[in-house]
Protein backbone atom coordinates (compact mmCIF):
# COMPACT_ATOMS: atom_id res chain seq x y z
CA UNK A 1 0.00 0.00 0.00
CA UNK A 2 1.27 3.52 -0.92
CA UNK A 3 1.91 6.17 1.94
CA UNK A 4 -1.02 8.81 0.72
CA UNK A 5 -3.77 5.60 0.69
CA UNK A 6 -2.88 5.08 4.26
CA UNK A 7 -4.46 8.11 4.81
CA UNK A 8 -6.68 8.30 7.63
CA UNK A 9 -9.37 10.91 7.98
CA UNK A 10 -8.97 12.03 11.67
CA UNK A 11 -5.56 12.74 11.07
CA UNK A 12 -6.59 14.58 8.35
CA UNK A 13 -9.08 16.76 9.68
CA UNK A 14 -6.83 17.25 13.03
CA UNK A 15 -4.28 18.73 9.82
CA UNK A 16 -7.02 20.94 8.30
CA UNK A 17 -8.23 22.23 12.00
CA UNK A 18 -4.74 23.16 12.34
CA UNK A 19 -4.25 24.74 9.26
CA UNK A 20 -7.59 26.67 9.64
CA UNK A 21 -5.94 28.51 12.84
CA UNK A 22 -2.72 29.29 10.81
CA UNK A 23 -4.99 30.35 7.60
CA UNK A 24 -5.91 33.95 9.28
CA UNK A 25 -1.98 34.86 9.62
CA UNK A 26 -1.97 34.98 6.08
CA UNK A 27 -2.67 38.22 3.97
CA UNK A 28 -5.35 38.28 1.06
CA UNK A 29 -4.06 40.02 -1.71
CA UNK A 30 -5.52 43.18 -2.42
CA UNK A 31 -3.46 44.70 -5.77
CA UNK A 32 -6.41 42.83 -7.62
CA UNK A 33 -9.64 43.99 -6.68
CA UNK A 34 -11.41 40.98 -7.48
CA UNK A 35 -8.65 38.35 -5.46
CA UNK A 36 -9.33 40.72 -2.67
CA UNK A 37 -13.01 39.62 -2.05
CA UNK A 38 -11.28 36.11 -0.74
CA UNK A 39 -12.45 35.53 3.16
CA UNK A 40 -8.53 34.68 4.42
CA UNK A 41 -10.10 31.93 6.28
CA UNK A 42 -10.92 29.78 3.12
CA UNK A 43 -9.43 26.57 3.44
CA UNK A 44 -9.80 23.07 1.48
CA UNK A 45 -7.23 20.26 0.36
CA UNK A 46 -7.82 17.76 -2.28
CA UNK A 47 -5.62 14.41 -2.30
CA UNK A 48 -5.73 12.58 -5.52
CA UNK A 49 -4.20 9.25 -5.60
CA UNK A 50 -3.08 7.04 -8.72
CA UNK A 51 -4.90 4.15 -7.62
CA UNK A 52 -8.61 6.89 -8.73
CA UNK A 53 -8.83 6.95 -4.54
CA UNK A 54 -9.52 10.67 -3.88
CA UNK A 55 -10.04 12.75 -0.37
CA UNK A 56 -11.52 16.37 0.04
CA UNK A 57 -12.06 18.38 3.30
CA UNK A 58 -12.99 22.31 3.77
CA UNK A 59 -14.27 25.06 1.70
CA UNK A 60 -13.94 22.58 -1.58
CA UNK A 61 -16.62 24.90 -3.64
CA UNK A 62 -14.44 27.37 -3.89
CA UNK A 63 -13.47 28.72 -7.22
CA UNK A 64 -10.36 30.11 -7.67
CA UNK A 65 -8.00 31.61 -10.27
CA UNK A 66 -4.76 29.62 -10.64
CA UNK A 67 -2.50 32.56 -11.20
CA UNK A 68 1.32 31.29 -10.58
CA UNK A 69 0.67 27.17 -10.65
CA UNK A 70 -0.37 27.76 -14.10
CA UNK A 71 3.11 28.46 -14.60
CA UNK A 72 3.72 24.79 -13.79
CA UNK A 73 1.59 23.69 -16.61
CA UNK A 74 2.55 26.34 -19.28
CA UNK A 75 5.98 24.66 -18.87
CA UNK A 76 4.49 21.22 -19.34
CA UNK A 77 2.74 21.84 -22.14
CA UNK A 78 5.74 23.51 -24.16
CA UNK A 79 7.85 21.06 -23.12
CA UNK A 80 5.37 18.40 -24.40
CA UNK A 81 4.90 20.33 -27.92
CA UNK A 82 8.43 21.28 -28.78
CA UNK A 83 10.94 19.35 -26.64
CA UNK A 84 13.49 20.36 -23.93
CA UNK A 85 15.97 22.29 -26.10
CA UNK A 86 13.69 24.43 -27.52
CA UNK A 87 12.16 25.40 -24.18
CA UNK A 88 15.16 25.91 -22.53
CA UNK A 89 16.61 28.30 -25.60
CA UNK A 90 14.19 30.56 -24.15
CA UNK A 91 14.44 30.17 -20.49
CA UNK A 92 16.59 29.16 -17.75
CA UNK A 93 16.51 26.40 -14.97
CA UNK A 94 18.21 28.78 -12.07
CA UNK A 95 16.58 29.64 -8.87
CA UNK A 96 16.39 33.05 -8.00
CA UNK A 97 16.54 34.69 -4.52
CA UNK A 98 14.90 37.85 -5.88
CA UNK A 99 11.38 38.46 -5.69
CA UNK A 100 8.90 36.74 -8.17
CA UNK A 101 8.21 39.76 -10.04
CA UNK A 102 11.74 41.46 -10.04
CA UNK A 103 12.85 43.04 -13.07
CA UNK A 104 16.76 43.43 -11.50
CA UNK A 105 16.87 39.86 -11.56
CA UNK A 106 16.61 39.75 -14.99
CA UNK A 107 18.40 43.44 -15.98
CA UNK A 108 21.07 41.23 -14.25
CA UNK A 109 20.83 38.31 -16.08
CA UNK A 110 21.24 40.15 -19.52
CA UNK A 111 17.21 40.00 -20.34
CA UNK A 112 17.78 36.08 -19.90
CA UNK A 113 14.57 34.60 -17.59
CA UNK A 114 16.15 32.24 -14.51
CA UNK A 115 13.53 30.40 -14.81
CA UNK A 116 10.31 29.46 -15.75
CA UNK A 117 8.39 30.43 -12.11
CA UNK A 118 8.82 33.83 -12.28
CA UNK A 119 6.99 36.24 -14.05
CA UNK A 120 9.82 37.11 -16.68
CA UNK A 121 10.44 33.25 -17.17
CA UNK A 122 6.38 32.82 -17.40
CA UNK A 123 5.52 35.88 -19.58
CA UNK A 124 8.71 34.69 -22.22
CA UNK A 125 6.91 30.85 -22.16
CA UNK A 126 3.24 32.76 -22.90
CA UNK A 127 4.62 34.25 -26.10
CA UNK A 128 5.30 31.25 -27.30
CA UNK A 129 2.26 28.68 -26.83
CA UNK A 130 0.45 28.18 -30.06
CA UNK A 131 -2.46 29.80 -31.15
CA UNK A 132 -2.79 33.32 -33.08
CA UNK A 133 -3.52 35.51 -30.23
CA UNK A 134 -4.07 35.76 -26.56
CA UNK A 135 -7.63 34.10 -26.43
CA UNK A 136 -6.80 31.25 -28.94
CA UNK A 137 -3.91 30.10 -26.90
CA UNK A 138 -5.60 30.02 -23.87
CA UNK A 139 -8.30 28.27 -24.77
CA UNK A 140 -6.20 25.67 -26.68
CA UNK A 141 -4.20 25.42 -23.56
CA UNK A 142 -7.30 25.33 -21.18
CA UNK A 143 -8.71 22.21 -23.39
CA UNK A 144 -5.15 20.66 -23.45
CA UNK A 145 -5.03 20.60 -19.77
CA UNK A 146 -8.85 19.57 -19.16
CA UNK A 147 -8.84 16.71 -21.97
CA UNK A 148 -5.64 15.42 -20.15
CA UNK A 149 -6.39 15.30 -16.38
CA UNK A 150 -10.15 14.78 -16.85
CA UNK A 151 -10.48 18.68 -15.12
CA UNK A 152 -13.18 21.43 -15.22
CA UNK A 153 -10.81 24.54 -15.85
CA UNK A 154 -12.21 27.96 -17.19
CA UNK A 155 -11.22 31.21 -17.79
CA UNK A 156 -12.61 33.67 -15.41
CA UNK A 157 -13.46 36.58 -17.54
CA UNK A 158 -14.75 38.88 -13.99
CA UNK A 159 -11.12 38.01 -12.75
CA UNK A 160 -9.00 38.62 -16.15
CA UNK A 161 -10.88 42.41 -16.27
CA UNK A 162 -10.24 42.66 -12.64
CA UNK A 163 -6.02 42.01 -13.54
CA UNK A 164 -6.78 44.35 -16.93
CA UNK A 165 -7.46 47.04 -14.90
CA UNK A 166 -5.04 46.85 -12.40
CA UNK A 167 -2.21 45.47 -14.84
CA UNK A 168 1.20 45.15 -12.88
CA UNK A 169 3.62 47.67 -13.92
CA UNK A 170 6.20 45.35 -13.00
CA UNK A 171 5.04 43.10 -15.35
CA UNK A 172 4.49 45.46 -18.21
CA UNK A 173 8.47 46.43 -16.78
CA UNK A 174 9.27 42.65 -17.45
CA UNK A 175 7.78 42.43 -20.90
CA UNK A 176 9.34 45.76 -21.63
CA UNK A 177 12.86 44.31 -21.06
CA UNK A 178 12.30 40.85 -22.61
CA UNK A 179 11.00 42.77 -25.89
CA UNK A 180 14.05 45.01 -26.17
CA UNK A 181 16.50 41.65 -25.28
CA UNK A 182 14.74 40.01 -28.19
CA UNK A 183 13.24 37.24 -25.70
CA UNK A 184 9.21 38.25 -26.89
CA UNK A 185 8.21 37.74 -30.26
CA UNK A 186 5.05 39.82 -29.70
CA UNK A 187 4.80 41.85 -26.07
CA UNK A 188 1.47 42.63 -26.09
CA UNK A 189 0.35 39.14 -27.00
CA UNK A 190 2.51 37.91 -24.46
CA UNK A 191 1.57 39.98 -21.43
CA UNK A 192 -2.74 39.49 -22.66
CA UNK A 193 -1.80 35.48 -23.24
CA UNK A 194 -0.04 35.48 -19.48
CA UNK A 195 -3.00 37.71 -17.68
CA UNK A 196 -5.27 35.70 -19.63
CA UNK A 197 -3.80 32.08 -18.30
CA UNK A 198 -3.21 33.08 -14.68
CA UNK A 199 -7.41 33.63 -14.88
CA UNK A 200 -7.57 29.91 -15.70
CA UNK A 201 -9.74 29.08 -12.72
CA UNK A 202 -11.10 25.71 -11.20
CA UNK A 203 -11.64 24.24 -7.11
CA UNK A 204 -9.52 22.50 -5.69
CA UNK A 205 -9.58 18.94 -7.14
CA UNK A 206 -9.08 20.68 -10.19
CA UNK A 207 -5.79 21.24 -9.19
CA UNK A 208 -5.25 18.12 -7.63
CA UNK A 209 -5.80 16.46 -10.97
CA UNK A 210 -3.38 18.60 -12.38
CA UNK A 211 -0.83 18.01 -10.50
CA UNK A 212 -1.75 13.99 -10.74
CA UNK A 213 -0.20 14.36 -14.45
CA UNK A 214 3.24 15.02 -12.58
CA UNK A 215 3.05 12.35 -10.14
CA UNK A 216 1.74 9.19 -12.38
CA UNK A 217 3.13 7.45 -15.08
CA UNK A 218 1.52 7.53 -18.83
CA UNK A 219 -0.40 10.92 -19.07
CA UNK A 220 2.60 12.59 -20.01
CA UNK A 221 6.44 11.84 -21.05
CA UNK A 222 8.33 10.75 -18.23
CA UNK A 223 11.13 13.06 -19.00
CA UNK A 224 9.16 15.93 -19.16
CA UNK A 225 7.37 14.94 -16.03
CA UNK A 226 10.83 15.13 -14.33
CA UNK A 227 11.93 17.91 -15.23
CA UNK A 228 8.28 19.75 -14.45
CA UNK A 229 8.97 18.45 -11.19
CA UNK A 230 12.60 19.43 -10.62
CA UNK A 231 11.87 23.04 -11.26
CA UNK A 232 9.32 23.19 -8.98
CA UNK A 233 11.21 21.41 -6.18
CA UNK A 234 13.99 24.24 -6.71
CA UNK A 235 12.06 27.52 -7.97
CA UNK A 236 8.34 26.57 -7.01
CA UNK A 237 8.17 28.46 -4.34
CA UNK A 238 10.07 31.64 -5.42
CA UNK A 239 12.94 32.40 -2.88
CA UNK A 240 11.38 29.72 -0.04
CA UNK A 241 11.92 27.15 -2.19
CA UNK A 242 15.38 25.50 -0.62
CA UNK A 243 13.55 26.14 2.71
CA UNK A 244 10.65 23.84 2.07
CA UNK A 245 12.70 21.39 0.01
CA UNK A 246 14.08 20.95 3.29
CA UNK A 247 10.96 20.70 5.23
CA UNK A 248 8.92 18.96 3.11
CA UNK A 249 10.68 17.96 0.19
CA UNK A 250 8.38 17.23 -2.00
CA UNK A 251 8.00 19.47 -5.74
CA UNK A 252 5.60 22.32 -4.98
CA UNK A 253 4.08 25.25 -6.93
CA UNK A 254 1.84 28.62 -5.12
CA UNK A 255 0.28 31.36 -6.63
CA UNK A 256 -1.16 34.87 -5.27
CA UNK A 257 -4.78 33.05 -6.17
CA UNK A 258 -4.15 30.76 -3.07
CA UNK A 259 -3.89 27.72 -4.71
CA UNK A 260 -0.85 25.67 -3.99
CA UNK A 261 0.21 21.38 -5.61
CA UNK A 262 2.47 19.54 -4.29
CA UNK A 263 3.47 16.09 -6.24
CA UNK A 264 4.07 13.23 -4.62
CA UNK A 265 5.81 10.65 -7.44
CA UNK A 266 4.24 7.91 -8.23
CA UNK A 267 1.56 8.07 -5.67
CA UNK A 268 -0.21 11.35 -6.54
CA UNK A 269 -0.96 15.05 -5.89
CA UNK A 270 -2.25 16.83 -2.73
CA UNK A 271 -4.03 20.14 -3.75
CA UNK A 272 -4.65 23.16 -1.03
CA UNK A 273 -7.04 26.62 -1.24
CA UNK A 274 -5.69 29.22 1.01
CA UNK A 275 -5.78 32.57 -0.15
CA UNK A 276 -3.87 34.68 2.76
CA UNK A 277 -0.33 34.78 1.63
CA UNK A 278 2.86 35.21 3.62
CA UNK A 279 5.47 37.79 2.44
CA UNK A 280 6.61 36.08 -0.34
CA UNK A 281 3.50 35.18 -1.92
CA UNK A 282 3.09 31.35 -1.06
CA UNK A 283 -0.43 30.29 1.02
CA UNK A 284 0.20 30.25 4.53
CA UNK A 285 -2.10 27.46 5.56
CA UNK A 286 -1.43 25.52 2.32
CA UNK A 287 2.19 24.70 3.55
CA UNK A 288 1.35 24.51 7.02
CA UNK A 289 -0.81 21.45 6.13
CA UNK A 290 1.06 19.83 3.38
CA UNK A 291 4.22 19.65 5.73
CA UNK A 292 2.39 18.15 8.76
CA UNK A 293 1.36 15.90 5.78
CA UNK A 294 4.50 14.87 4.67
CA UNK A 295 6.32 14.69 7.74
CA UNK A 296 3.51 12.56 9.38
CA UNK A 297 4.00 10.17 6.04
CA UNK A 298 7.28 10.33 5.59
CA UNK A 299 6.32 11.87 1.87
CA UNK A 300 9.82 13.52 0.97
CA UNK A 301 11.04 12.21 -2.11
CA UNK A 302 14.89 12.35 -0.53
CA UNK A 303 13.26 9.14 1.77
Amino acid sequence: MKELEKLNTTELSAWVEQAKILAKQGRVIDRIPQLALADPGWFAVHVCCESGKNISFGDTACVFPLMSVIKTFSLLYLLEHFGAETVFSWVGVEPSDAPFNSLEQLVSDRGRPRNPMINSGAITLADKLPGKDATQRTLLFCQWLNQLAGCQLSLDEVMLASVRLTRSTANEAIANYLSETGYLENLEIALDTYEQICCISGRVEDLALLGKLLACDGLVKSQNRRIVNAVMLTCGLYEASAEFAVRIGLPMKSGIGGGLVAIVPGEGAIACYSPGLDDIGNPVAGLVFVEAFSQKLELSIFG
